[in-house]
Order: structure tokens, then C-alpha cells, then sequence
């Protein structure tokens, strides 16, 4: 605590011892009475201390809570038709939904075989219409040609 350099004794303080001053025994005194209905007095008690020493007073009972109303038991049976009535919500819900993706899934599918025609439709037009790959654009009547080693011969 302190240092062994410190060249003096630590400080002695004095200390003031408070002791407590007895009480004179309490006298009994009878409460007063006062005229009531019978069931409105609450019990006197009184009390003996060790020391001989008589305390009187009102006893007061603890407080009880107001009990709860009993609650009527649940019997098996509304639970168990309570938990299968949420369970076939629950399918019938999931059903539902199940039948919604595959109408939406066949819708898609109708919709992409569909953007397939059209697109391979055009590509087959752009051929059959296009002269880029035909020199000239001249009409041959069908009937009169005869065709040999890929040429036409009128």
C-alpha cells in the first residue's frame, strides 16, 4: 500500500463508535372500540416480542388473486377434426397451385411452339421470295422444260 521509501507512519484517525439507545418497552394499551357490524372488525393480534415487549396490530391476510375462470377442457376430437380440416385447406391450396403452374407451363410451351412457326414461316418466305440467289428473275412455263442435270431446257 505504500511505498518503502515513505520516510512516515500511516495516519491513525480516530473512529467514532455509535451504539444504539434501547427503547423503553412499549405499554399495552386497548385499542378503543368502536361500535361496528360484527363482520366489518378485522381480527386484533398481538404479538410478544423476546424481550418481553408486546406489539398489537391488525393482522392483514395476504391478497389472493381472484381465481380464473375454469376453462372447459378441449376434447381429442375437435382437434384432431380441427388439424384435418387445416391440413385439407392446406392441399387443397397446394392443388391449386400446382394446377395454375401447369396451365401457365402449357400456356408457355403453346406460345414458344408458336413463336417457332412464325419465325421459321418467315425464313421459309424470305427463300421463296427473295431473288438475290436467281440470276434475272425470268418466268419458265413448267410444262414445256425438261429438266436435266440442273438446268432447264425449253
Amino acid at each position: 500500500m505504500y511505498s518503502e521509501h515513505t520516510p512516515h507512519a500511516p495516519i491513525l484517525r480516530a473512529v467514532e463508535v455509535h451504539h444504539p439507545t434501547p427503547l423503553p418497552p412499549a405499554v399495552a394499551t386497548p385499542a378503543p372500540v368502536i361500535p361496528m357490524q360484527p363482520g366489518t372488525v378485522p381480527a386484533v393480534a398481538s404479538v410478544v416480542l423476546p424481550d418481553g415487549r408486546v406489539v398489537t396490530g391488525y393482522s392483514l391476510s395476504p391478497l389472493q388473486p381472484e381465481p380464473l375462470a375454469a376453462k372447459p377442457p378441449v376434447s381429442r376430437a375437435a382437434v384432431n377434426v380441427a388439424l384435418g380440416g387445416v391440413g385439407f385447406l392446406a392441399v387443397c391450396g397446394g392443388l391449386l397451385l400446382l394446377t395454375t403452374f401447369i396451365a401457365a407451363l402449357t400456356a408457355l410451351i403453346t406460345q414458344l411452339i408458336i413463336l417457332a412457326a412464325v419465325i421459321f414461316g418467315g425464313w421459309i418466305a424470305v427463300q421463296i421470295f427473295s431473288t438475290s440467289g436467281r440470276g434475272g428473275g425470268t418466268t419458265v412455263n413448267i410444262r414445256k422444260a425438261t429438266f436435266k442435270r440442273n438446268h432447264f431446257r425449253i
